[in-house]
């Protein structure tokens, strides 16, 4: 071929833009929930087993997370920390920000080659109400995705009222979920995670390290709830 017929060859088709409201089906991934017998970790057990989620529910003490799942019902099923990392696709940390880091510490051979979706906000009160505090990383996500090299680290769930969550008599929870996350792959299937909830919609916001200013919103809706005796949530516009 010549250069003139090179130049003559009509310039070739751009494929077409991935639609980012087209996700994965999660419904057969088994989702553990580490820290699952306090309130925000219990609560999203619940909506994802009512959902029809397979989930499993982690603690420390086995008997305490069996004695939790029993109460949930919906075939939620407990295990300790260790057996439910081992046994779940998806795990969501839920663990208070205090013990974040020594338990992902230690779970990383549990937790490798898993997707991680940390919900965690890094926290202090004091007498003027809720601040946020700055890990080191950055951010509590960016914490586990240093402490966990071998695993997926996403971050999402951070702005759900666990008051909410737990209650049976709410159909929908009327929310937006930001998840962040280095892979695309990753992100869409937290996404449709969060979709399986009704009233719910996961919504790219970012890579880990926009993670902090996320965590940190936390500290706002609780000064909103405190105010109003709301339950507060977010919605995104124009998306």
């Amino acid at each position: 071929m010549t250069s003139t017929d090179s130049a003559q060859q009509p310039p070739a088709e751009k494929a077409p833009a991935k639609d980012p409201w087209d996700l994965p089906d999660v419904s057969v991934l088994v989702v553990g929930v580490l820290g699952g017998t306090g309130p925000q970790g219990k609560g999203l057990a619940y909506r994802l087993a009512r959902a029809g989620q397979k989930v499993i529910i982690g603690s420390r003490a086995a008997e305490r997370a069996r004695a939790a799942a029993d109460e949930l019902g919906h075939g939620v099923e407990g295990a300790d920390n260790a057996e439910c990392a081992r046994r779940s696709d998806l795990v969501i940390v839920a663990v208070p920000w205090d013990g974040h880091g020594k338990t992902l510490e230690s779970l990383r051979g549990e937790l490798a080659g898993k997707l991680v979706v940390d919900c965690v906000n890094p926290l202090g009160f004091d007498k003027k109400g809720a601040y946020a505090l700055r890990p080191e990383e950055g951010s509590a996500a960016e914490q586990a995705a240093a402490l966990l090299p071998d695993s997926r680290v996403t971050a999402a769930f951070h702005h759900l009222s666990a008051v909410l969550l737990q209650d049976p008599e709410i159909e929908e929870i009327d929310t937006d979920v930001m998840v962040l996350g280095e892979v695309r792959a990753d992100v869409e299937i937290v996404q449709a995670l969060a979709g399986r909830i009704p009233g719910m919609r996961g919504v790219f916001a970012g890579r880990l390290r926009n993670a902090h200013q996320v965590e940190s919103l936390v500290a706002n809706l609780i000064s909103v709830n405190r105010r109003y005796k709301a339950h507060a949530g977010l919605r995104l516009t124009d998306v």
